[in-house]
């Protein structure tokens, strides 16, 4: 019997530790606690007599002070749940029948042992009373009991009654009225039918909350993650209202209107599509304003208090030289050009022979690419020259005397040609606006015999392509 009571109390605990509210959810439930057996109900003839005394446990009932019963069931739908009890006892107080007028007695049979096993159906009426806490039954069910050394099969039905004083525990009462098949006696005692009364600790247990949100599984739409019950379980981060499969914006506070979305300005455009989300504007510029009313957002218009077109950025077209040509179609909108021209200038014959004047003094050190010091001023010039002419092409072109090897001038005119070039480009000329190109000694303007000729043929020259 003691190694039975840690039995008992072990398998109480387990359950504890894994109960939640029996239904669909939680299925399973365990009780335990103790039986009282009372045989004056095989004793009685009289109706009066089977429950004038029901309660009277002091005369008639047989209790053993300890765990001496445990119950396992299951919940299998529409209130119904199904179980199998299992309970011990010692019998000091056997009920004899009555015999004649005379009133029955109780006597002590020598502490016969009690076992019983009993499958139990049983019928929860809380849900149709409407109720968390008060939980009426009815049951029946039937079973096999040892009573002494006879044993008899028995039929059983009662009703019982739970308090459930928190969500997975109640306390219990059950009274069941077993109806015995078996007359065999032992020793002058007749093992009929009884009374048995159960009384202890429910736990119900078997449901499942993954993510702990008091939502069960099977009724959770959101099983993994912790949520809300009005939402099925389903979280809803920034507390607006709508649930984070609904919320366009889960993690922002917004409107129905918005699918979940704020909007600062107001202006019927949420914040995450709203390019302005500041300041009101329409939807056709994704809600930014546009103050001149040019189809512009004032955030992409360089004129937004002026109308422009679009091509402009927002502005009226100027002509910033004053040359005819507005700036859109003016291919040198800051230098005065010609229409003819795109409103670029025209390089004249006379711009022509200004670069070759300055291109004549260019002097290099003998027999080499690099500039005398007394030609960067040249070179300045000219490159203010063809600054003023932003689209014309040049070519510049290197030529030798003919003193020395042909192949040597060849190269000496190619690098010097390419050393005028990189300067211009150096300082500011589009290189794709220049070309260079040595002669070497094959093109001389004077004659090689004598110094000064010969002085004339080394030379750079500047040449428009047109």
């Amino acid at each position: 019997m003691k190694h039975l009571n840690k039995l008992f109390v072990a398998v109480a605990l387990l359950a504890g530790l894994s109960s939640q509210a029996q239904d669909s959810n939680n299925p399973w439930a365990i009780s335990f606690g103790v039986n009282a057996v009372d045989t004056r109900f095989s004793a009685a003839s009289k109706l009066e007599d089977q429950f004038s005394e029901f309660f009277n446990a002091k005369d008639h009932w047989n209790i053993l002070p300890s765990v001496s019963y445990l119950n396992v069931s299951k919940y299998v739908g529409s209130n119904f749940s199904f179980g199998v009890t299992g309970s011990i006892n010692k019998i000091k107080k056997f009920v004899n029948p009555r015999i004649g007028d005379a009133d029955y007695t109780v006597v002590n049979p020598g502490d016969l042992s009690y076992y019983a096993v009993d499958g139990v159906i049983n019928y929860s009426f809380m849900n149709l009373i409407g109720s968390k806490v008060i939980d009426p039954s009815a049951h029946i069910g039937g079973g096999y009991t040892w009573f002494g050394d006879a044993s008899a099969g028995t039929v059983n039905g009662g009703l019982g009654l739970t308090f459930w004083f928190a969500e997975n525990v109640g306390l219990s009462y059950r009274a069941t009225y077993k109806h015995s098949f078996d007359d065999t006696r032992t020793p002058d005692v007749d093992v009929a039918s009884h009374v048995q009364h159960f009384a202890g600790l429910t736990f119900k247990f078997g449901g499942k909350d993954t993510d702990g949100d008091g939502i069960y599984d099977k009724d959770d739409a959101c099983p993994e993650v912790a949520g809300l019950k009005q939402f099925n379980g389903c979280p809803d981060n920034d507390g607006d209202g709508i649930e984070n499969s609904k919320d366009a914006c889960p993690d922002e506070a917004g409107s129905v209107e918005m699918n979940g979305c704020p909007d600062k300005d107001g202006d019927g455009i949420a914040d995450k599509d709203d390019a302005c989300p500041e300041v009101a504007g329409p939807k056709a510029l994704n809600g930014c304003p546009d103050t001149d009313g040019d189809g512009i957002a004032d955030k992409n218009d360089k004129c937004p208090d002026v109308k422009g077109p679009k091509e402009n950025g927002g502005c009226p077209w100027p002509d910033r030289d004053g040359d005819g040509v507005l700036d859109k179609d003016d291919k040198c909108p800051d230098v005065k050009g010609t229409v003819a021209n795109n409103g670029c200038p025209e390089v004249s014959d006379e711009v022509v022979k200004r670069l070759n004047d300055y291109a004549k003094t260019i002097l290099f050190d003998t027999g080499k690419f690099s500039f005398q010091k007394q030609t960067f001023p040249v070179l300045e010039a000219i490159t203010a020259i063809l600054k003023e002419y932003p689209t014309a092409k040049f070519s510049i072109e290197g030529h030798t005397d003919n003193v020395g090897k042909a192949d040597f001038n060849q190269k000496l005119s190619d690098g010097r040609a390419n050393a005028v070039k990189h300067y211009l480009i150096d300082n500011g000329i589009d290189p794709f606006r220049l070309t260079s190109k040595g002669f070497g000694m094959d093109n001389p303007i004077d004659t090689n015999k004598t110094a000064k000729g010969r002085a004339n043929n080394r030379r750079v020259e500047v040449k428009l392509v047109k």
